[in-house]
């Protein structure tokens, strides 16, 4: 790993500081959730396209020595990625990452959790959106509840602490569990976090009406504990906003559709084959693997990722917000055109 001396953190056009990333290591995924994977065909990226695991850490090194000190790990599924033990191992030692999260559906989670703490994963996200077993066929077109429950126990019981459950809350399917769901987390030691469904690439069947915003995922919190206030912002690039109910538990709101939080949005995503998107809306990312399967020196990828964070100015859900009319981001034959387009490609 490099240890030559950093250079000042970039910013961007809004000031906002390249401080957080998201790294995909696979498109593929072992379910097929309504709202992210609704089609029954899917593109992926050729595997000679994805980076190596010493290319990915040379990559992150690149981005920590810009200013980057939180990395997530995601997908896809990234626990489907052989041996990711290794990777973990190579970036939780970059010299500048303080944090190095993992999102996973948990599926797999069981018999990697010990191994993935010993490599130096630090905590957990794990995407949990019903607890009735005929809800998570019918969202995932998959069984597996039981596999995510077994995987939440392993993760707590290898420290991978705080844990942290990811809820997309769609009205009319699983808002009626969203008390349910809060007391789970708080019987597993975690904090919940519920988040507004996305019209994202690969939602193909998101509509407005679907969306259960934010202001009413506080009422019904309010309504059966008795009122929520929120906390203190500690992390103003935090995506979530958390909420306190009388008893002292907290759970947290993503409200990207009604409540966008863009100009203090410090993250970025690198695809699996090294395409970095500085916006889950944006139409188009930086090819990456390019220079440096040719040669490129760190200094030369870090110029180059240093001008082109410079020159930022994406705010997708602020203007999706400010739409007219608002549908699915893509279309499903769009998607098929370019699988970057996909949210499960760029690790959302």
């Amino acid at each position: 790993m490099s240890s030559r001396s950093a250079p000042a953190p970039v910013s961007d056009r809004f000031g906002r500081p390249l401080g957080s990333l998201r790294l995909s290591v696979t498109d593929r995924c072992n379910l097929r959730c309504q709202y992210c994977m609704p089609e029954e065909e899917y593109v992926w990226l050729p595997r000679k396209d994805l980076l190596s695991f010493d290319e990915t850490a040379f990559v992150v090194e690149r981005f920590a020595a810009l200013g980057v000190r939180k990395l997530r790990i995601t997908g896809g599924e990234p626990l489907i990625r052989r041996h990711l033990p290794e990777l973990v191992r190579l970036v939780s030692v970059v010299p500048g990452i303080e944090d190095v999260a993992l999102t996973t559906n948990g599926i797999l989670l069981a018999g990697q959790a010990a191994a993935l703490k010993e490599a130096g994963l630090h905590r957990i996200t794990v995407s949990l959106d019903t607890l009735r077993p005929d809800r998570f066929r019918s969202l995932t077109r998959r069984d597996g509840l039981d596999a995510v429950r077994e995987g939440i126990t392993a993760a707590n019981a290898a420290g991978l602490r705080p844990l942290k459950l990811d809820t997309v809350v769609i009205r009319g399917f699983n808002d009626d569990e969203l008390v349910d769901l809060f007391e789970f987390a708080s019987d597993q030691g975690g904090e919940i976090r519920f988040i507004e469904y996305m019209d994202v690439g690969g939602a193909t069947g998101w509509r407005p009406d679907l969306v259960f915003d934010a202001d009413a995922i506080r009422a019904l919190m309010a309504r059966r504990y008795g009122g929520v206030e929120a906390v203190p912002v500690e992390d103003p690039t935090a995506p979530a906003r958390r909420y306190r109910i009388p008893d002292g538990r907290v759970f947290g709101i993503i409200a990207s559709v009604s409540e966008p939080f863009c100009r203090a949005c410090d993250r970025s995503r690198v695809t699996a084959d090294g395409r970095w998107f500085r916006c889950l809306y944006a139409p188009d990312g930086l090819d990456l693997r390019a220079p440096l399967r040719a040669g490129a020196s760190a200094a030369e990828m870090e110029a180059l990722i240093a001008s082109t964070w410079s020159g930022r100015q994406d705010r997708g859900a602020e203007e999706r917000a400010a739409l007219d009319q608002r549908t699915p981001l893509v279309a499903a034959g769009d998607l098929r055109k370019d699988p970057h387009l996909e949210m499960h490609t760029r690790g959302g």
